[in-house]
This record gives C-alpha cells, sequence and structure tokens, in this order.
C-alpha cells in the first residue's frame, strides 16, 4: 500500500470489530485500487478495502446507492427464491460510523469497503467449458433478478459510457489534438476504426432500438468480474461500479470479447489470437438458461450486435487513451494501450470472419431452450 496512506486509520472510520493486522494490494482492475484487508484472527476471511477513482465516477454518492440497490435488490431476491448461503452470492458494503457507505479522507480520496468473499477464484482467461458456462450463468442470473427492478431508479455513473457516437467524438477529438504526437504511427488502427464507425453506432439510431427495453445491465462483464468457487461454479458477481441503465446486448457481447478470446485482451502477438468457438456456445448456452425466462425476442436479435460492438469499442477506448497520453487505464509499459488497441482490433477481424457462425449457435441454443 502507498506509505503515504494509512490503512488503519480509514478501515477505523467503518463499523468493523476487528484488530487491524495488515493490508495488501489485491486483484488486478484497470479503474480502483484494492486492498485485502486483515486481522488478528486467522480465522475471519478479512474485508476489502477500495480506494475509488473519484476522477472516473465523478458523483461517488449516486455510485454508491447504485451499488446498495442493486445488492440489496439481489439479496433480497435470492431469498424470496430460497437460495442457499445468499451472503456468499452477493457482495455486502461495509456502512461507515457515520451511517454513510463511503468515507472521503482529508485528501479528498473516497474509500468502501466489502466483506470479502473467501474460497472463491477468478480467470482473466477462460480454459474450460464449464468456466463459460458458469460465467454465462452468473451474467444471465444477474440480469434475470434484477429484471424487476426499474432501470430509471439507477444513475449513469459514467454518462454514455458505452455511447458508441460519443466513443468516437472522443476518438476524434484525440486525432486532432494529437495531444503526444502519437496519431502518425496509428494511420492504420484509426483507419480501421473509421472504415467500421457508422455500422457500430447501431444503439445509437433510434429505428433499432424502438421496442428495445432499457434495463439494469451490468456493462462490464468481462470473465474476471465473475467470483467461482472451488468447483468452478458461479458464485457471486463483482465489480458493480458500471452496474446502470443499458441494453443486454453490452453485457453479452463484452462477455463474449473476454471469453471467445484465445488469449489476453493485451495480447502482444497477434498470431496468438483466435476464436474458441467452443467457449462461445457454452457461455450462450449457461447466459440463456437463465436469461430466456425474461429476455425478449429482439433482444436475443441484438445480442450479435453486442458482440460485434464491445471489441470494437475497446479498441476505441484504448486508443483514445493512448493518444490522450494514457490518463484513463493503468499501463504497464510506455505502448501498453497501443498494445491492447491492436488485439481487439485482431479480435474484431476475427469476429467479422466468423460472424454468421456465432449468430446460428445463438438461434440454435434459443430454440432448444424454448423446446424444452
Amino acid at each position: 500500500m502507498n506509505k503515504s496512506i494509512n490503512p488503519e486509520e480509514i478501515v477505523s472510520h467503518f463499523k468493523v470489530n476487528f484488530e487491524f493486522i495488515s493490508a495488501k494490494a489485491f486483484g488486478s482492475g484497470h479503474i480502483n485500487d484494492t486492498y485485502i484487508v486483515k486481522d488478528a484472527d486467522d480465522s475471519a476471511a478479512g474485508y476489502l478495502l477500495q480506494k475509488i477513482n473519484h476522477h472516473i465516477f465523478k458523483d461517488v454518492y449516486e455510485l454508491i446507492r447504485n451499488i446498495w440497490l442493486v445488492t440489496n435488490h439481489l439479496r433480497a431476491k435470492y431469498k424470496a427464491l430460497g437460495y442457499d448461503e445468499v451472503e456468499k452470492r452477493v457482495l455486502r458494503l461495509i456502512p461507515c460510523t457515520n451511517g454513510d457507505f463511503f468515507y472521503k479522507d482529508e485528501e479528498g480520496n473516497y474509500w468502501r469497503m466489502y466483506c470479502y468473499l473467501e474460497g472463491t477464484k477468478t480467470y482473466d482467461v477462460v480454459s474450460t467449458e464449464k468456466q463459460a458456462y458458469e460465467g454465462g450463468k452468473a451474467f444471465g442470473r444477474f440480469q434475470s433478478l434484477l429484471s424487476d427492478l426499474p432501470a430509471k431508479l439507477l444513475s449513469a455513473t459514467i454518462p454514455d459510457f458505452l455511447n458508441m457516437e460519443k466513443r468516437l467524438e472522443a476518438f476524434e477529438n484525440a486525432v486532432s489534438t494529437d495531444l503526444k504526437q502519437r496519431v502518425a504511427a496509428v494511420g492504420e488502427q484509426i483507419r480501421f476504426i473509421r472504415e467500421r464507425a457508422e455500422q457500430m453506432c447501431y444503439f445509437q439510431r433510434t429505428e433499432n432500438t424502438e421496442g428495445l427495453p432499457v434495463r439494469i445491465t451490468h456493462n462490464d462483464t468481462k470473465f474476471n468480474n465473475v467470483l467461482l468457487d472451488q468447483n468452478d461454479e458461479a458464485q457471486c458477481v463483482i465489480d458493480l461500479d458500471t452496474a446502470m441503465p443499458g441494453y443486454v446486448a453490452y453485457d453479452f457481447g463484452d462477455a463474449i470479447r473476454s471469453i471467445i478470446n484465445t488469449a489476453a485482451e493485451d495480447e502482444k502477438d497477434l498470431d496468438k489470437i483466435s476464436l474458441n468457438i467452443s467457449l462461445f456456445t457454452a457461455y450462450t448456452e449457461g447466459y440463456l438458461a437463465e436469461a430466456i425466462s425474461f429476455i425478449t425476442p429482439k433482444e436475443i436479435d441484438s445480442l450479435m450486435k453486442g458482440v460485434m460492438l464491445l471489441p470494437y469499442m475497446q479498441a476505441v477506448r484504448f486508443l483514445t487513451d493512448y493518444l490522450e497520453g494514457d490518463q484513463y487505464y493503468k499501463i504497464h509499459a510506455e505502448d501498453h494501450n497501443l498494445q491492447r488497441t491492436n488485439a481487439q482490433v485482431q479480435l474484431v477481424l476475427k469476429l467479422e470472419e466468423s460472424e454468421e457462425e456465432l449468430a446460428s449457435i445463438i438461434e440454435q441454443v434459443k430454440a432448444d431452450l424454448l423446446m424444452d
């Protein structure tokens, strides 16, 4: 932990009754700083302490309110449906001593705490069909259980987060400004983005979204945002900072982006990037098994639009950040965001080659479920 931060002092502002021992960096998130906090009782699970990136999440009150609404609703639904060990299935925010669910320190940093769910694991890269299926179940169930909570109750924690038109506007501004004099070296990537710009704005066209429900969606469904138990069965969906109104296709597409890729999202060797169709099929089966109870035919038809959109959008976001001087994503090397961009571009190209095959798989899974 940063030596200028006193974790014990920060923890003292939360309603936890334990003897503080340590706080160590935890996880691989790009945005917030996360630490696992342990106490003197070795048998205790401990807590997760997070410094919220308030430069990205500018209204921390609304951010925490969204998470509180979502987790309370999920907890109530799980209990009503008779699920066992509900506390292992839903994140729990720890209140502060003043009744809030976040603490603002003297330097203006915002902090929150969750109960740590011990005995769980995550994967950055999916390796088995069971993992993919369980990931699909997790996000399908997440959407299903929230389908009766009005989306209008939640705020947009990052306005226009998945608005492709706005992302392209920011991208074009970064190109024209060329803050770090990097544009000349990325002409090929810029052309790739511009050639597909109009078709990727599908969800910003009213003729396409008429009759398409706006629901509460996760909006960051990469696979490592699902906690699995030791048997690789889905236990809990995490990282709820972007839980807000959206289209189900966004969640489906972002999950597929991380599952179907045979390599990491920042893979440097583009030859390693290909599509794992069996994992796509398994995720689709798990997702629709849970979502079929609420999802509409038009939403199912939109899922492939999400599959094509999200890796493209991620390429735009990575390249925009690269051109702006790497202000948004944490990087581990000077060209890390460019490396990420190239990997996502390659993934889009592979998806384009197999678009018809993937669409037919979705249709077949849907047909099989409706026959059962």
